[in-house]
């Protein structure tokens, strides 16, 4: 029988945690466009700054990559959030009246700075297939949400707010990067032993507990 990937059963040891994402009522309001407009503009300046870290995260990895191309993989995928994923921010800057005064003055909520501490200290404390692994719990699962969004109420794509949000993370040149994250991840954890899979593993609920703290910080606001 063939042996499973190491993203594969870091998968299945959160499922529980991540099915939990799509039932949570921020996520449910994005969907059927019935979330409120304020919260909304919380979660995307408080995301803007977590985009941020995000970035610094991948730069740290490119430091520490074991080979060219997982050198290449972080520092491209580090210029991409800075110039393309936070392009959606930007634009949404404009729609939802945001000035950068706010952005500058605004404190990061509590639930973001622990999970980007969190995030940085596996960086710098941990191989490049550890943070591979840290990064993939935000990358994927929004493309999951996403994608079971269209799915699940196709007009959701269409929305004049949060259209744009569900059709990023949708994207086939969204998912193109999550495939290439997940066999990065895969390549620099290959013939790991148990001991070692089950400190990544601990890494991978982690982050997925912070997304979830995420999504209530964003929904409790």
């Amino acid at each position: 029988m063939e042996k499973m990937k190491v993203t594969d059963r870091l998968l299945a040891a959160v499922s529980d945690i991540w099915d939990g994402y799509y039932e949570h009522p921020f996520v449910q309001g994005l969907r059927d466009g019935t979330l409120d407009r304020e919260k909304f503009k919380y979660y995307i300046m408080q995301d803007y700054m977590y985009l941020i870290d995000y970035a610094r995260v991948f730069a740290i990895g490119a430091a520490k990559a074991p080979d060219v191309p997982a050198m290449t993989m972080f520092a491209h995928e580090c210029v991409s959030i800075l110039d393309n994923e936070m392009d959606i921010h930007d634009g949404y800057m404009g729609v939802l009246n945001i000035q950068q005064e706010e952005l500058d003055t605004m404190p990061m909520a509590i639930e973001n700075a622990s999970y980007t501490a969190y995030m940085l200290r596996v960086a710098y404390e941990e191989e490049a297939g550890a943070i591979c692994a840290s990064i993939l719990a935000c990358a994927y699962s929004y493309e999951v949400l996403a994608r079971r969004m269209a799915a699940d109420r196709p007009e959701c794509l269409d929305d004049p707010l949060y259209g744009d949000w569900v059709r990023g993370y949708a994207s086939d040149e969204y998912s193109e990067f999550n495939k290439g994250l997940m066999a990065m991840t895969n390549r620099l954890t290959e013939g790991i032993s148990e001991e070692a899979y089950a400190h990544l593993e601990r890494i991978f609920v982690d982050c997925s507990r912070f997304e979830t703290g995420f999504w209530d910080m964003a929904w409790n606001y």
